[in-house]
């Protein structure tokens, strides 16, 4: 048996079943085309070798890791090229498509023309991961091409797939940076720089809030600074807790520059370390330690932002200067409060999400004038209210954001908590508004794209829902509940690898989650359901008792083990917990309306009487 390293391309077309059946001769005549005039050259061209083609996908082999990447890259360039003007109105021969890439660096066995073994198998699970239009590599490729190629390597984490034991590293290739500049003159080259979580060393494990909070806000305030292009949070947060090289992350994320660090807090007193990293050599170009009273932590934030200014020799706009120097409060109490809250927002449940807003409400107790605790508590409000059926009134949130906005304008936290408010209240063209403008301030706020994207599926508009949702999963690494209406919405759409992928990662994420808070019934409700998705059947039913174990009252957890029993052909399980939901979930009409997981009842007697009654009865 003949074997040999290689590095393969698997690529495929997203969403390929659902084009065949809207149109099965006009998406076949693209992809022909497609394959002729792109696909087959360009592999051709960067010395790769085609050695299966599978219907609407293909493998391909190439003696050089390098090669393959820049065709993969090339590849994504053409299809953004040939689709440019396209849409589904076109004529069918001109219908969008979008591809998926995986490239793997590995063994595999040789058979003729032919290519088999774990080296073809993981480069096809590579290709599942990615986004359409994406590219996703493996560990093994980043490290080789690394500093021989103008990409950024984004980190994905490490991947569990189908029939491979080990997980696998996995990273996004950024092949599009730059190719607007081909529009008008180049931006002046920004200099580049990664933050990575600063480590907690306290001592207590109840103190990372603290030190995360601390990196988040350093990442904020150089992001304001036009001269620097700052990796974002979701990216750098990736690192978290690993022992890593500086020269391999600096190559990974494409970046010149790290900042790492340690924060150490006991009683009144803080001490941060921090160091300034050149990417190429790991040599410290700056290093400062700041040993404290805890009241001065807003004045070692700007110190370290305005040392690291200094030393990169960028440029500071006076109005950038005056964003850096404001603080959101005065005080380290309110400030240590309001962090808090933020870590005990993102576990989602009822418990946590009245933890939070307690947290909210002392920040906002200790400092009257403090613009993001009333956001926070406007947030929390309208989660309780609006998942969590609290007798939390609308008016009553609307007022509590309206301070927010008054103290801040330009809050996006306090648009997207409005945005939910108005949702439920009824006032949907308003809240649309308020998410949009949310967004505008603020993009990569995770909080915005989230709740726009329920609005979206609440619509049963499917397709602009999955768009914010895959946004929200790369905002925050430990968000699996995006991940899980993924799951839902593209096995609603047909797009089964893409439900594979956004299945696979989200329940990556909410075992890491139930791991650490096994309390928390959050993470197993919808662990449930995507192992239900993904037809893992006696998992997804251990799952759903230990949910109604740990909840058995929440409303939330009961409708979606509901959903869970209905994807493994359990309707009358599923009917008995709806008929406790449904009746008290009125203001949760327009999404049980939606739901793709509730088609199939939709024409059962059971579903029917219920749905009239609660309509009888609002």
């Amino acid at each position: 048996m003949e074997r040999k390293l290689a590095a393969i391309l698997a690529a495929d077309v997203a969403g390929y079943s659902a084009l065949m059946e809207q149109d099965e001769a006009g998406t076949f005549q693209r992809l022909r085309a497609d394959h002729r005039e792109l696909l087959e050259p360009e592999i051709r061209q960067h010395n790769g070798r085609i050695f299966k083609l599978m219907g609407d996908g293909l493998l391909a082999e190439f003696g050089s890791v390098v090669d393959a990447v820049e065709c993969a890259a090339a590849l994504q360039r053409g299809m953004i090229r040939r689709n440019a003007g396209a849409s589904e109105d076109s004529p069918p021969e001109f219908h969008p498509l979008q591809i998926r890439i995986g490239i793997n660096l590995g063994e595999v066995i040789v058979e003729g023309d032919d290519r088999y073994g774990e080296g073809v198998n993981i480069a096809a699970r590579l290709q599942a991961l990615a986004e359409p239009g994406g590219i996703c590599v493996s560990g093994k490729v980043s490290s080789e091409v690394s500093g021989k190629l103008a990409f950024a390597f984004e980190p994905m984490g490490e991947q569990r797939v189908k029939n491979i034991a080990e997980p696998i590293a996995c990273y996004r290739v950024k092949f599009d940076q730059g190719m607007s500049s081909r529009a008008g003159p180049r931006a002046p080259k920004r200099i580049s720089i990664a933050v990575l979580p600063f480590s907690n060393m306290s001592g207590d494990p109840e103190q990372e809030y603290f030190s995360d909070g601390i990196t988040e806000d350093i990442i904020t305030d150089l992001a304001k600074i036009s001269g620097l292009h700052v990796i974002a949070r979701n990216t750098s947060f990736t690192y978290k807790g690993r022992a890593v090289k500086i020269e391999q992350v600096a190559r990974e994320l494409g970046v010149g520059f790290l900042l790492e660090g340690s924060v150490r807090k006991a009683g009144a007193r803080v001490r941060i370390t921090g160091q300034l990293v050149d990417g190429r050599d790991g040599s410290h170009l700056w290093a400062e330690r700041y040993d404290r009273e805890l009241t001065d932590i807003f004045a070692i934030q700007d110190e370290i932002a305005h040392a690291i200014i200094e030393q990169l020799k960028v440029r500071l706009l006076p109005d950038e200067k005056a964003a850096i120097d404001a603080t959101p409060t005065e005080d380290v109490k309110a400030y240590t409060y309001y962090l808090r809250g933020r870590q005990f927002l993102h576990m989602c449940s009822r418990s946590y999400m009245l933890l939070a807003r307690r947290m909210f409400s002392k920040a906002a107790e200790i400092d009257p004038d403090y613009a993001r605790a009333y956001a926070g508590i406007a947030l929390c409000d309208s989660v309780l209210h609006s998942w969590q059926y609290a007798d939390i009134s609308i008016e009553g949130i609307l007022a509590t954001s309206a301070r927010a906005l008054e103290l801040d304008p330009d809050l996006a936290d306090a648009h997207a908590s409005r945005g939910l408010a108005l949702q439920y209240g009824g006032q949907r063209d308003e809240a649309a508004a308020e998410f949009e403008l949310a967004l505008t301030l603020d993009p990569d706020l995770h909080e915005a794209n989230y709740f726009f994207a329920r609005f979206f599926f609440e619509n049963g508009d499917f397709e602009r829902a999955a768009t914010l949702f895959e946004r929200a999963t790369q905002l925050r690494f430990d968000d699996y509940r995006s991940a899980a209406l993924l799951a839902c919405i593209y096995l609603k759409l047909g797009r089964h690898a893409d439900m594979q992928r956004a299945g696979r990662l989200g329940l990556e994420r909410a075992e890491r989650e139930l791991s650490q808070h096994p309390e928390n019934s959050s993470p197993a409700q919808l662990g449930a359901l995507m192992l239900a998705y993904l037809g893992e059947c006696d998992r997804a039913r251990e799952w759903a008792a230990r949910t109604l174990a740990i909840d058995p009252d929440d409303l939330n957890a009961m409708y979606n083990i509901a959903c869970a029993y209905l994807n493994m052909g359990d309707q009358e399980a599923a009917l008995d917990l709806l008929e406790k939901v449904l009746p008290i979930a009125s203001v949760h009409r327009h999404w049980w309306t939606s739901d793709p997981d509730l088609d199939t009842i939709r024409d059962h007697p059971r579903y029917r009487r219920l749905v009239e009654m609660t309509a009888a009865g609002n």
